[in-house]
């Protein structure tokens, strides 16, 4: 595997903002950033969705919303450059004029500021091609950017290709599932995918290159291939055989849900990426080659290396399902409260067990380990889930032991975690109310710990109550069952963690 690029900066007493932190690409430039020495102040909707990063405690964190622009006047204090990475994934009128007005919100702030200049990351598109709600208002969000008094770097990227990024995982979990795929016309469609690690070097290396201010660059990797050659890259670097069978249609919708049925990948967060991909989407000029000399991009198969390389040793730092823009908008996760109507299922087992023992437990449920006890029942809630348009259980989790606020964990989005006591999920899956599972680690007296498990549903009117009633009895054998699970995988772990200190 390739090691990433050491990159020398200077000028590095600079607070530099980072927008849509949580994100993908932001969830890996502030790392980096911090590594060449910059000072960080990151904007983010929910501070608690930062939790578990590594760097959490070496950068400012600030709340804020670019829809909100009260909100965005103390996040601009003091900064001189900022990348705007902010941008929902749904497609359709109303998101665009929310990621429209977002930019315009910013702008206006920057200006306010004298901010020196804002860093864009935009896509790779055709201009002069009919563009997809998604791709317009990615375009569309540049030329509002450009337009404002601040100066703008714009960069327009391919499809990004790294462990966890969205269309990379569409290409992996199709190869992996299928022995044979029927490919619509815009399969064929050609491109210039480049890798996660050139993206964040042209970013990086941008807030020293003076030359790239006022400028639009484009940035691709080294291959111009369909996806369809992408699928077959990936199946020849993982030794599988496919057979993929042309058709001539493109069925946007049709391929967005069967992608969603035989992927993690919900079938909202795909269809704007797939009505994008029927034009060709190259670079038409070199100048960020120019200016850029030391970045040397990567072919697709080097970079498809590279990502499978970081899935393989578990070292994926973010992935595409942090992004709360999945199965319900928009929606800021909700807290609990103890009010009427609330049911509640607790259940709770005393265990000889440091609470720090415990919680490496709990927090290791879901993934390719699965819920312990009954997973055949997950999985079958799952392909339910799925076929009402659900998001399924089949996210799976970035990390099989490392668990951070925000993210995907199967049907679950984590929505609160406590340091060695508590754990509570959020469920998206389709159910006719709101629900949440939660774990709680309590140290008791003499090294024991109170393990306590609690169910919460805020049922929707008379068929949230009848689906809380009549599946009640599956659900308490299965609970009944996955805590004394819980309680014996702790155990495991602690005879684990003796073995190898001997």
């Amino acid at each position: 595997m390739n090691e990433p690029r050491l990159i020398i900066m200077k000028n590095m007493s600079n607070l530099v903002l980072v927008s849509g932190a949580t994100g993908y690409i932001g969830g890996r430039l502030v790392p980096r950033l911090l590594k060449v020495g910059y000072s960080i102040r990151c904007m983010v909707r929910d501070k608690n969705r930062l939790q578990g990063y590594r760097w959490i405690d070496q950068v400012e964190v600030i709340e804020g919303d670019a829809l909100d622009p009260p909100s965005l006047i103390p996040i601009f204090e003091g900064t001189t450059i900022a990348y705007y990475l902010v941008h929902g994934m749904q497609g359709g009128k109303d998101s665009v004029e929310r990621d429209l007005q977002a930019a315009r919100n910013f702008v206006s702030a920057a200006e306010a500021e004298n901010l020196r200049r804002i860093i864009y990351l935009g896509e790779l598109i055709d201009p002069d091609s009919c563009l997809s709600s998604y791709l317009q208002s990615r375009y569309e969000t540049g030329s509002i950017l450009r337009h404002g008094k601040t100066p703008v770097t714009e960069f327009r990227s391919g499809m990004v290709v790294g462990a966890g990024s969205v269309l990379f995982e569409m290409v992996r979990y199709l190869t992996e599932r299928q022995p044979f795929l029927v490919c619509p016309k815009w399969f064929f469609s050609r491109a210039q995918p480049i890798s996660i690690r050139d993206v964040l070097d042209y970013l990086v290396l941008s807030l020293n290159t003076n030359e790239s201010i006022g400028k639009t660059l484009e940035i691709g990797g080294a291959s111009q291939i369909t996806y369809a050659d992408m699928l077959l890259g990936y199946a020849e670097e993982r030794g599988l055989k496919r057979l993929l069978i042309p058709t001539p249609i493109n069925a946007p919708e049709l391929s967005a849900y069967w992608i969603h049925m035989v992927t993690p990948i919900h079938w909202r967060v795909i269809l704007p990426l797939i009505q994008g991909l029927n034009s060709n989407n190259l670079i038409h000029e070199n100048q960020a080659q120019v200016l850029f000399p030391s970045i040397q991009p990567l072919d697709y198969r080097s970079s498809v290396r590279e990502a499978l390389g970081h899935i393989l040793s578990d070292s994926v730092e973010t992935s595409w399902n942090n992004a709360l823009v999945i199965s319900q908008g928009d929606v800021k996760p909700v807290e609990l409260a103890s009010s009427e109507g609330m049911l509640i299922e607790r259940r709770s087992q005393k265990v000889n067990l440091p609470a720090k023992t415990v919680f490496l437990s709990y927090t290791g449920l879901g993934g390719d380990r699965g819920w312990l006890y009954m997973n055949w029942s997950w999985k079958i809630r799952g392909w339910i889930d799925k076929l009402f348009g659900g998001v399924g259980l089949r996210r799976g989790r970035r990390h099989p032991d490392e668990i951070r606020v925000g993210e995907a964990l199967d049907f679950w989005r984590v929505e609160a975690i406590e340091p060695d006591r508590l754990i509570r999920l959020r469920a998206e899956m389709k159910v006719p109310g709101r629900a949440w599972l939660e774990f709680q680690s309590i140290p008791q007296a003499e090294g024991d710990t109170l393990l306590i498990q609690t169910a919460y549903f805020a049922p929707f009117g008379i068929n949230g109550l009848l689906y809380w009633y009549i599946l009640y009895p599956i659900h308490s054998f299965i609970f009944s069952g996955m805590i004394k699970q819980v309680a014996e995988r702790g155990y495991t772990i602690k005879k684990l963690c003796k073995e190898e200190l001997h």
